[in-house]
């Protein structure tokens, strides 16, 4: 990679480009120590971000004798990301910056229906609309991702497995035909994990449960997501838990864990509003605490049993993920009964740190990464 009259590498670029984010500020001496790299090739990486527009190098650093050093910062807003969300009753769209911020939402209640024209037009104008908030010009954005209740295929392409919404063999092409900007689909479960990892580079193994209206998961080994040997790793939602006379799943068996966990068996009391459901429970609806008991039971065997086969941490996430922080308390001890080996919930369990459409800006943060590895 050239630039002028100078060489740059491109890894030491990333390297020094990530020196930047983790830290919010440093001085150029910040980034040679840190990264045990010569002055020479810190000061000319540094310039080539500069003129990338990737870092910003206006503000000082204030010392206490001598001239005050340059500070070099990274720019939030240099490039964006757009990730989508399709659910049964409504279309998200949210722009994210380089941090994984949100920086802008459109939610929509509208049907899912892809074989409707005005459906898909629709959603190609939220998009639209969500790139105009942001202030995004063509050459900034880089990329739509399309987060599905389903399977995709590893080229993102197709929609493998969709009984979910009955959307089985669906293509990009055909779901993002009015969105005329790079897209590609992703499956919802898998990249609501993928954004908790990268945001907490701390989480090596863990098993991430999208607690969606269907319930998944993702399996997440070195800080990135096992798909398995056909991208079904995870569906902890069609593993059995109710053995005889258990509720009809989508897939057309009985007895699922998504018959028990979905986040709909909360929300269909309140006419499919989970915010209205936590807003009744807190204020000591006896129907919603009787729902909200039996959850959390049936919940507590999911765990157990994900807790018994990868003895790894355990994120809970998705629409009632971003709810059960302030309800952990109650869940301890019900996971706490069924461990034989008497550990404790509390120190391998724990709520998302992505409280708003997780699955829609994974999908995001993947061009985000993208981006990364081609600085």
């Amino acid at each position: 990679m050239g630039k002028g009259k100078w060489t740059v590498s491109a890894k030491k670029s990333q390297l020094i480009y990530h020196f930047i984010r983790m830290h919010d500020s440093v001085s150029r001496q910040d980034i040679v120590v840190g990264l045990r790299l010569s002055l020479p090739t810190v000061t000319q990486n540094l310039q080539y971000l500069t003129e990338l527009g990737l870092i910003d190098t206006s503000m000082k650093i204030q010392n206490t004798g001598g001239r005050s050093a340059t500070a070099y910062t990274y720019v939030k807003n240099a490039r964006l990301a757009i990730g989508v969300y399709l659910t049964a009753h409504h279309i998200t769209v949210i722009s994210v910056d380089l941090s994984g911020n949100i920086v802008e939402m459109e939610k929509e209640e509208i049907i899912f229906n892809l074989d409707d024209d005005a459906y898909l037009k629709r959603l190609g104008d939220l998009v639209e609309k969500v790139k105009q908030k942001t202030g995004l010009g063509d050459d900034d954005l880089l990329g739509v991702g399309i987060s599905v209740p389903g399977l995709v295929s590893d080229d993102g392409e197709e929609v493998t497995y969709g009984l979910t919404l009955n959307f089985t063999g669906k293509t990009r092409a055909q779901i993002a035909q009015y969105i005329p900007y790079n897209n590609r689909l992703f499956h919802d479960s898998e990249v609501g994990g993928y954004a908790e990892v990268w945001i907490d580079h701390d989480v090596q193994d863990a098993f991430y449960m999208s607690l969606n209206n269907s319930f998944g998961g993702a399996v997440i080994v070195g800080n990135e997501i096992h798909p398995g040997d056909s991208n079904k790793g995870g569906e902890i939602g069609h593993t059995v838990v109710v053995a005889k006379g258990g509720k009809q799943c989508y897939c057309g068996k009985y007895g699922c864990f998504d018959t028990v966990c979905r986040a709909t068996i909360l929300s269909d009391y309140t006419n499919g509003c989970l915010d209205t459901f936590f807003t009744l429970l807190n204020a000591g609806d006896e129907t919603a605490k009787k729902l909200w008991d039996q959850y959390l039971s049936d919940l507590s065997i999911a765990i157990h049993n994900v807790r018994m086969l990868f003895n790894g941490t355990i994120i809970l996430g998705g629409y009632v993920g971003a709810h059960l922080g302030a309800h952990m308390e109650e869940l301890y001890p019900l996971v706490d009964e069924r461990n034989p080996f008497g550990e404790k919930a509390r120190d391998y369990l724990i709520s998302c740190r992505y409280k708003v459409e997780a699955a829609a800006a994974g999908a995001a943060i993947s061009y985000i990464d993208q981006y990364f590895e081609s600085i």
